[in-house]
């Protein structure tokens, strides 16, 4: 069953779920955030409104910087910024921002430990009609890899917010990366979240399989572990935001808990979350394990759910891991 000390949005697995933009939670985290700190600046690559930093330009004009479209520009102002006392945070979509300036952000931001904020919108398959050379599908592989780099995957609005607040705090590089459409509300204003510690979202006294997920994905995770619940097989799910640092403890543990783990995440299979965690249990506890993702492809217009379907990240892919992985 779920476990309700997680505080988890009570209709996360109804069709008629609550739905929000995750680049909302950004908009309107960087602003809060703004609010308590003048130190904060935001910077854009030409996508305001689509990025929703608009909200903070129109809150803070002075603290706003319109950059153009010069992403390399982007990444280098914000470290001359950061070196100097500032707190920026650059938005970008997702394929321009890591995708055209990571030598930039490798070397101005990264390199000097700075804390430049960079938010990767529009991020994932669900990106839908714009196509291939605007669905970002390598940004979390080229962010954490980088040194001083940390990475979050938020699952929802709520998440997203409180990561912008939290993003602050941390005295280094962050990427977050949100999508652009409306995705289920799966927790609350006072579910827990905390960069570097993963939150177990369901569980149960025995477990067949570890559901190991980040994003947005993570509702279809839960539904399709309710489902296979009803046919005998218990899944926890564990919501692993943050893919760098990881929590290794929490990984560890829920794959010995299972035996054996299935990771869900709307980014390619290789060098993404599941990587990672194939990294860590590889070292800790090595498992059987099936990964969720976009298998080595590049993507194509369609509408979000229509892709996240076709590239086999929907209820019943995940089912289908699941019950793989138990054959091995």
């Amino acid at each position: 069953m779920l476990n309700k000390s997680q505080n988890l949005n009570p209709k996360v697995l109804d069709k008629d779920a609550e739905l929000a933009y995750t680049r909302d939670g950004y908009g309107k985290g960087v602003v809060e955030a703004g609010e308590k700190d003048d130190r904060i600046v935001v910077l854009c690559a030409d996508l305001a409104e689509s990025t929703r930093s608009h909200w903070f330009k129109e809150k803070f004009p002075e603290r706003y910087i319109e950059i153009g479209v010069a992403e390399q520009n982007l990444a280098t102002v914000a470290s001359g910024m950061a070196a100097y006392g500032k707190i920026p945070f650059i938005s970008s979509y997702a394929v321009f921002s890591p995708g055209r300036n990571n030598e930039q952000i490798r070397t101005t931001i990264s390199l000097n430990n700075v804390p430049v904020k960079i938010m990767g919108a529009h991020a994932g398959i669900s990106v839908g009609p714009d196509g291939a050379t605007h669905q970002a599908l390598e940004d979390i592989a080229l962010m954490r890899v980088q040194p001083n780099m940390t990475v979050l995957a938020p699952c929802d609005f709520e998440e997203t917010k409180k990561a912008i607040h939290q993003a602050v705090r941390l005295e280094k590089p962050v990427y977050i990366r949100f999508g652009r459409e409306k995705t289920p509300v799966i927790t609350t204003e006072s579910s827990p979240f905390n960069i570097g510690k993963a939150n177990l979202l369901r569980d149960s006294e025995k477990v067949d399989v570890a559901i190991i997920s980040c994003g947005p994905l993570t509702q279809k995770a839960l539904i399709a572990a309710e489902e296979l619940s009803k046919d005998g097989i218990e899944c926890s799910v564990l919501n692993n935001h943050t893919i760098k640092p990881m929590d290794e403890a929490a990984v560890i543990e829920v794959a010995k808990k299972a035996g054996k783990v299935v990771t869900v995440e709307e980014h390619q299979v290789n060098g993404g979350m599941g990587s990672a965690v194939a990294e860590v249990l590889s070292k800790n506890n090595p498992v059987a394990m099936e990964f969720i993702g976009v298998q080595d492809k590049f993507g194509q217009s369609g509408e979000p759910d229509e892709l996240i379907e076709h590239y086999g990240m929907g209820v019943d892919s995940i089912k289908k891991a699941v019950e793989k992985v138990l054959k091995r």
